[in-house]
């Protein structure tokens, strides 16, 4: 067997069709500050450290669906941001810019759209 190579994740990067745009609700969600800003590459550092959230324009990109259809692509990945008051990070959310997703699976969670229509949840942290 042969050792395992050193590997750092760095960070998750989120496809939109304006990465400055997406990258700046971000900010305004977050708090986070702005590490690298470029037309189409923007990345966005925790204060607290850890791996930063990148944002990449892609001129083919397709808004997701959620919850998607039976039998059509589903959401292949999403954020999860814990708060410590529920109603007052929706009202938050809401103020940057989220949308609440229409359908919410659980009573303790709340699913919202960023403006590219990527899911993110927020739920009470223990």
């Amino acid at each position: 067997m042969t050792e395992m190579p050193q590997l750092k994740l760095s960070g998750i990067v989120l496809d939109s069709p304006d990465a400055v745009e997406l990258s700046a609700f971000y900010q305004r969600l977050l708090g986070w500050a702005v590490d690298q800003d470029e037309p189409e590459w923007v990345t966005l550092v925790s204060p607290a450290g850890g791996a930063g959230l990148s944002f990449q324009s892609n001129s083919a990109y397709v808004r997701p669906v959620w919850p998607a259809p039976p039998g059509a692509q589903q959401p292949m990945m999403h954020l999860d941001i814990a708060v410590q008051d529920l109603d007052a990070a929706t009202a938050h959310a809401k103020a940057a810019g989220a949308v609440l997703a229409g359908y919410q699976p659980q009573d303790d969670v709340r699913v919202h759209l960023d403006p590219a229509g990527h899911p993110f949840c927020m739920f009470l942290a223990s």
